[in-house]
């Protein structure tokens, strides 16, 4: 039981949309990521997903609107909703992710950004 630094981790790494592992809390992880640019279009069918921006504007994209989340503000996107996260502007954003261990980075969505295993830092 240590104190995480979100900032020391965040500099650990420079992988864009590569989540990496700095806590597990029961059945849930807790990831950090950048994401610059625009992801993939999936939905994760038994999982909810928690998106707090620490650092820059997150765009995430649903079907039928894009919600703007600022640093400082979380979102949370339920299980079985189509969504994209995107950046603008060549903006790096960093965020913390607070999901199942059972979440698949992309859902059922097979892409070249989709990571299978995430680094624990």
């Amino acid at each position: 039981m240590k104190a995480i630094n979100l900032q020391k981790k965040h500099a650990s790494f420079t992988k864009q949309w590569h989540p990496h592992r700095i806590a597990t809390v029961d059945t849930m992880q807790v990831l950090l990521a950048k994401l610059e640019g625009e992801f993939v279009w999936h939905s994760h069918d038994d999982e909810d997903e928690l998106f707090q921006v620490l650092k820059g504007t997150l765009y995430m994209r649903f079907r039928d609107r894009t919600e703007i989340v600022k640093e400082g503000e979380i979102i949370v996107v339920p299980k079985g909703v189509e969504h994209n996260p995107m950046t603008k502007n060549d903006e790096e954003v960093h965020v913390l992710l607070f999901e199942k261990l059972s979440t698949a980075h992309t859902g059922n969505i097979k892409d070249d950004k989709t990571q299978t295993k995430y680094p624990e830092i």
